[in-house]
């Protein structure tokens, strides 16, 4: 089951996007306000947070999200794409961006994949964000990122050639955070599968072979 938390100003919003999401199969609404700041506390983690909201809004995201626990993928629903931007500095596993207009089907769908750990949205809307100066600066940069040591455990056990489950039965810890930790591992070294993330790997002598 996908928790997700629905952030709207308008009752009516936040009304519309419940009736949405619950009705979609394996997706369930744990929690909605008007604000980040009047959200009440949510019992389970936070798998997807649906954002309807401007700039502001979106500036309090760093302060909400968990510390001691992955954080959650984002939807932010917006007509304004450059809102988006804040989303590429933030630690998340995934996000999505999409109109506010979006169809029953592009908000389910995008929210199937933001639970699978995938960066996806509207193609107009995205176009600009991934061409950005703060994009390009952290591309470049994320070769010279650290690994942290349980990702760089991670990242040995990709290399010996072990599924999620497997690496979740390793280092003891849910398969939820090895999602976490290879999202992390492929924005840090600017990789889209595991064989380039094993190979950044080997290249900076972070693997043995």
């Amino acid at each position: 089951m996908i928790q997700t938390v629905v952030i709207a100003p308008s009752l009516a919003g936040r009304a519309g996007l419940r009736t949405l999401l619950n009705a979609a199969e394996d997706v369930d609404v744990t929690g909605e306000a008007a604000s980040l700041d009047t959200l009440p506390a949510v019992r389970q983690p936070v798998d997807v947070l649906v954002l309807m909201a401007g700039g502001e809004e979106i500036s309090r995201l760093a302060d909400w999200l968990p510390a001691d626990e992955p954080s959650p993928a984002v939807l932010l629903l917006t007509d304004v794409p450059a809102d988006g931007e804040t989303l590429l500095t933030l630690p998340l596993r995934a996000w999505g961006l999409l109109p506010t207009d979006c169809s029953e089907e592009a908000l389910i769908t995008t929210l199937y994949a933001l639970d699978l750990g995938l960066i996806v949205g509207d193609a107009a809307q995205m176009q600009p964000l991934l061409t950005t100066p703060t994009r390009r600066a952290e591309t470049s940069d994320s070769a010279n990122t650290a690994l942290t040591e349980r990702e760089l455990e991670v990242l040995t056990l990709l290399a010996d050639g072990l599924a999620n489950k497997q690496i979740s039965a390793v280092l003891n810890i849910s398969e939820h955070t090895v999602k976490f930790h290879v999202s992390s591992i492929y924005t840090k070294l600017d990789v889209s599968n595991r064989a380039e993330a094993v190979r950044q790997g080997i290249q900076l002598g972070w693997i043995m072979v």
